[in-house]
């Protein structure tokens, strides 16, 4: 049981009520909050205070004092198209919420809050369509998942539900745990390749960190050398440099590593935070309108990542391109000793397809977008449309990855008797599980696709 506490809810928490169908529930002190927030909420409007979605229409509509429908709220608002969230994506948008209204912020009543509980631990999927928000609260996406709660809004229940960006940063919870698992593989990959290649490891040696210590470079120097321990690399290099995508792997791949740390540390503040407009504040018996809701940061730090994992793809794809290579790695070209065979050099197609379509994902999305609500709502901070790009840009890294681990299982085949490092033994063992030594040619399209379902899924390197 995971608790939904004003302290936040951790991102681990998060993927284990996504992907583990973990339940949740309030704590005590989440239940006051939200209590002491609708209490606060009905006393200011019977006082006539103005309350913006309370007293008053919505958007271009916050001059007109007429109390709006709060069942017409989501209802009006639910115009997303597109594709579906899946049940992890549901999941994570409902957790994310949830975490939201645990805040006590809100103003929701607890009938209501407890009903989007329940939809959560029910196991109900609604479908939602994630095309239509534009950041400045996930309004359309919200508005779908509020359509299958089966009890009375009122108060200010209807904004309350969708007044958030809970599926920008639901998702990007799932984002954070996908770029950290083709990190993962990537740098089980440069290891693997480095032994097949034979790659110089002075670069990786922690002097080398030292004298400038660019940003993640040592972890993953370190984490690289780890992998290669007890193994005859270090002794045995074939060249006194090698070309760039070896030799400066670990300072893109650190790189990744920080703008992947930016994006998790962001989405953890959204996880503890109250984004809520407007929002009340009941120690001070006040309502406060807010710009909470602006998703800027976390459209920043999306695309950073994204940007940050293109340059890493570029590196993987030109190390398969050298390992294919007999005249820069030495070995059968295209890594096959049939004659008349195509071994891997088909693959590396599919690694040039995917490095162009990375490369296009990776362009951020304009600043600039059409105004709405009467060009009140003038600017947008697009979290949701960022996140779910540089999600589909992941995906096709991992698929790289997998490319690229096997080819340089093959290299590493090919090279002869080697006394690997045992994390690079481990990783050799775990692509031989799934993808058989290539000897005659077959559809390599099965063989990625196999190893990156076992990556998407496994603590990587081993």
């Amino acid at each position: 049981m995971i608790e939904l506490d004003p302290q936040g809810l951790a991102l681990a928490d998060l993927l284990a009520i996504a992907r583990q169908d973990a339940s949740a529930d309030f704590t005590p002190l989440a239940r006051q909050r939200i209590e002491d927030g609708h209490a606060l909420l009905l006393k200011l409007a019977a006082e006539g205070t103005p309350i913006y979605g309370v007293t008053t229409g919505l958007g271009a509509a916050v001059d007109t004092p007429v109390a709006p429908v709060q069942a017409n709220i989501p209802l009006g608002r639910a115009v997303g198209v597109g594709r579906l969230a899946n049940r992890q994506e549901v999941r994570a948008i409902m957790a994310a919420r949830l975490a939201g209204l645990a805040q006590g912020r809100s103003g929701i009543s607890p009938e209501a809050a407890d009903a989007l509980l329940a939809l959560l631990n029910t196991g109900v999927e609604p479908e939602v369509p994630l095309l239509g928000s534009l950041g400045e609260s996930d309004l359309a996406p919200l508005a779908h998942l509020s359509l299958a709660l089966s009890v009375p809004l009122t108060g200010k229940d209807g904004l309350a539900l969708v007044s958030a960006n809970a599926a920008s940063v639901g998702l990007g919870a799932l984002l954070v745990a996908d770029a950290q698992q083709v990190l993962a593989a990537l740098l089980a990959a440069l290891a693997l390749s480095c032994e097949g290649y034979r790659a110089n490891l002075s670069p990786f040696q922690p002097w080398a960190s030292r004298l400038r210590a660019a940003p993640g470079q040592a972890e993953q120097s370190a984490a690289l050398l780890q992998l290669l321990v007890g193994g005859d690399l270090a002794d045995s290099p074939r060249r006194l440099q090698d070309p760039l995508s070896f030799r400066c792997a670990t300072v893109v791949q650190g790189a990744a590593q920080q703008a992947l740390k930016q994006l998790h540390e962001l989405v953890e503040l959204e996880l503890r935070s109250g984004a809520d407009n407007p929002a009340l504040i009941s120690e001070e018996a006040r309502v406060l309108a807010t710009a909470n809701f602006d998703s800027t940061h976390l459209a920043l730090a999306a695309e950073g990542l994204g940007l940050a994992l293109s340059r890493v793809a570029a590196c993987s794809a030109e190390r398969i391109a050298k390992l294919l290579s007999p005249a820069s790695s030495e070995l059968p070209r295209f890594l096959i000793t049939q004659p008349g065979h195509v071994g891997m050099a088909a693959l590396q197609r599919t690694s040039s397809a995917l490095v162009a379509e990375i490369g296009h994902l990776a362009n951020p999305l304009p600043a600039v977008s059409v105004p709405v609500a009467d060009r009140v709502e003038d600017y947008a901070g697009q979290a949701l449309a960022v996140v779910d790009k540089t999600r589909r840009l992941t995906e096709r890294v991992l698929w790289l990855a997998s490319i690229e681990l096997i080819v340089a299982a093959q290299a590493v085949d090919l090279r002869g008797p080697l006394q690997l490092g045992q994390g690079v033994r481990q990783v050799h063992e775990a692509v031989r599980r799934h993808v058989a030594h290539l000897d005659q040619d077959r559809s390599g399209s099965v063989d990625v696709l196999a190893l990156s379902a076992f990556l998407q899924t496994t603590p990587f390197p081993l």
